[in-house]
Parts: C-alpha cells; sequence; structure tokens
C-alpha cells in the first residue's frame, strides 16, 4: 500500500501523522511511503530524515492525496485538505465529527473510509488513541490556565500556588478521566486548592485514593457544580462523551456567580466543548472575554508542543496503521473489533452510531461492511 502523510494546516499545528522512525516500520513491511516536503519540521524532522529510511518527498499536499491510498494524519482534515480525498480512499486521523456538520458532510460526499483515533477503543472501553493526547491537553491546561489568570492577559492576578502568607487558588476540574486526572496532578504539583468533581463513584474513590490529601473530590451533581464553579479562580473542562458532542455543564447564568478575571479552559472543545460560551480559538488567539470571565479554547492544545505529542500519538497510532496497511481496512477492522470502533464514515454512509444521532444521519453499523 502507498501511504502518505501531508504537513498539517490547521493554525499553529506542528505535529505530522508519521515520524520518520514510524516511515520506517511502514516501509520494512513492505509499504511505499509518501511525505509533502517540510511536513515533519515542526517536530525538527527534516525532509533528509526522512529519505534516509526510504520515504519519498513529495512536493505538494496534493499530489500527495493524488496518490496515496492511505493518508495519515493528526487533526481533522480542513476543508481544502477534505476537496482532495477520493472515494476508496483510507483516511487516518483524529476527526471530531459530532460537533462538525460541514466536515462530515464532505467526508460522506467523498466516499473516503475515515478511521477516526479518538473512536477506536481498547481493553475495558478505554481510548488508547486519545489518551496519550488527553494527557498532554490535561497537563497543558494547568499552565494555559495560570497564564491566562495573569492580569496582563486579563484574569485576577492569582498565582496558583500562593506564596507564604497567601491562599493557593482554588482550581475545579470538571470530570476525572485521562485529562481531568492530568490536570489534577499537574494543579496539585504547583501548590493549588484542587477539586476534582465527577459523577461515577468508582472514578471519585481511585482519584481519592491517589490524591489523598492534595485533592478533594466531589459528586458532580448540578448544586455541586454550580457551587465550585462559583468559588473557582479556574475551572478546567475534562469531560468526554466518546464520539459525541460534550454536554453543556457551564452555563452562560453561571458565569455570572464567578468571579471577575476567573478562568475556563475548555478542553472539550474538539468535541464542543463543555461550557456554554466556549467557541474554538487558536494558538495565535488563544483566549476571549465573557461577562468578565476568561475563556481558553483551543482546539489543538498539544500542537504546542509538537514533538512530545508526535511521538507519544505516534507510539499508539501506528500498530493499527500497520494493520491496515498490511492487511486493508476491511480485513484490519474486522480481525480488531477495538479498531473497527475506529470507522466513522465509509462509502457515503455513517458508520458510528453518536455521529449519526448527533449530526441526523442514517446510522450504518460497522459490522454489516465486515461482515
Amino acid at each position: 500500500m502507498r501511504v502518505g502523510t501531508v504537513k498539517e494546516i490547521k493554525n499553529h499545528e506542528y505535529r505530522v501523522g508519521l515520524t520518520p522512525e514510524s516511515a520506517f516500520e511502514l516501509i520494512a513491511h513492505g509499504h511505499e511511503v509518501w511525505v509533502e516536503a517540510g511536513a515533519g519540521l515542526g517536530i525538527g524532522a527534516k525532509d533528509a530524515a526522512y529519505e534516509a529510511v526510504g520515504a519519498k518527498i513529495i512536493a505538494t499536499a496534493a499530489e500527495v492525496f493524488a496518490g496515496c491510498d492511505m493518508i495519515v494524519k493528526v487533526k481533522e482534515p480542513l476543508a481544502p485538505e477534505r476537496a482532495m480525498l477520493r472515494e476508496g480512499q483510507i483516511l487516518y486521523t483524529y476527526l471530531h465529527l459530532a460537533p462538525d456538520a460541514a466536515q462530515t458532510a464532505d467526508l460522506v460526499k467523498s466516499g473516503v473510509t475515515a478511521i477516526a483515533y479518538e473512536t477506536v477503543t481498547g481493553p475495558g472501553n478505554s481510548l488508547p488513541l486519545l489518551k496519550p493526547m488527553s494527557q498532554v491537553a490535561g497537563r497543558m491546561s494547568v499552565q494555559a490556565g495560570a497564564t491566562a489568570l495573569e492580569k496582563a492577559n486579563g484574569g485576577r492576578g492569582v498565582l496558583l500556588g500562593g506564596v507564604p502568607g497567601v491562599m493557593p487558588g482554588k482550581v475545579a476540574v470538571i470530570g476525572g478521566g485521562v485529562v481531568g486526572f492530568n490536570a489534577a496532578q499537574m494543579a496539585a504539583g504547583l501548590g493549588a486548592d484542587v477539586t476534582i468533581l465527577d459523577r461515577n463513584p468508582d472514578v471519585l474513590e481511585r482519584l481519592g485514593n491517589h490524591f489523598e490529601a492534595r485533592a478533594k473530590t466531589r459528586f458532580a451533581s448540578t448544586a455541586n457544580l454550580a457551587e465550585s464553579v462559583a468559588e473557582a479562580d479556574l475551572v478546567i473542562g475534562a469531560v468526554l462523551i466518546p464520539g459525541a458532542a460534550a454536554p453543556k455543564l457551564v452555563t452562560r447564568d453561571m458565569l455570572g456567580t464567578m468571579k471577575q478575571g476567573a478562568v475556563l479552559v475548555d478542553v472539550a472543545i474538539d468535541q464542543g466543548g463543555c461550557f456554554e460560551t466556549s467557541r474554538a480559538t487558536t494558538h495565535a488567539e488563544p483566549i476571549f472575554t465573557v461577562d468578565g470571565i476568561v475563556h481558553y479554547c483551543v482546539a489543538n492544545m498539544p500542537g504546542a508542543v509538537a514533538r512530545t505529542s508526535t511521538y507519544a500519538l505516534n507510539n499508539v497510532t501506528l500498530p493499527h496503521a500497520l494493520a491496515i496497511a498490511d492487511l486493508g481496512w476491511k480485513a484490519a477492522l474486522a480481525r480488531n473489533p477495538h479498531l473497527a470502533e475506529g470507522l466513522n464514515v465509509h462509502a457515503g454512509e455513517v458508520t458510528y452510531e453518536a455521529v449519526a444521532r448527533e449530526l441526523g444521519y442514517a446510522y450504518r453499523p460497522t459490522a454489516d461492511l465486515i461482515g
């Protein structure tokens, strides 16, 4: 199979779908790898590094899309990229389709076979291809929030860790999954007053046992959520419903109860955001203010630490890329039910139930296709 990767064109996105090491693995399996010129520069991987392992450097993204059987990316394809997709081609990347009607419509129209990193599952309903980026985003959310809290950025002027004689900042983390756990670790490490909210008693018990006195846990009832948000200097939204749009847990009315200059960091923005007032931002213009509350809603947070993120991502995406290339998408999905959960669109049909439900498409089960 001919596998291609291109330079990401999303604002300040420096990650790349294939590292030179991943390209080498595919080539060792007998496949051909095409890389758009300059695709790896954001992680310090020059074209020569790809050529050294046997990859072919291609001048333009258009040529890569036109010539490859499978495209491996990081972020969802933007409109110019979607226009280059074709029927029968495999797209393997993050998609986050539920809140993105335009992208879904274009993928359906293209006839592409689209496999989404974020819905590939693992044992125990885990999301192993989402996990490393969730770890990065969770950790970054605290440093982003701490910066947004600085007075020059519109924040309250609060140092999360405090200093001797001055109370630390209060951090509320909504959601105790991978993002929430990593955010709480970072915030607690800085010395902040941390509260983690979740509705799953088992998650709360696990977090309580891990953090002990370094962070508090609280059941995420409506009343508890509202009270925690009102008291916080920094609120981190870390909720996830796999494949579906995130619930709006912090409403516009709740902003009126918050301290002026408090900060909301919405890590769920890829899935539409979990704050009613959220809208996607970029690394170029990461924050905006609503009713005196600073919002940080960057949709590709891990792109800021591109080298770390790319290698962490390739560690988990490469085994499936090899399986798809070696066996073809249908046989690879039939052999691995966890990978089969990643199929979101195929040949003009939506094959992920949550996406079909959110956007009003007829749902075609993947099992019908690989039967």
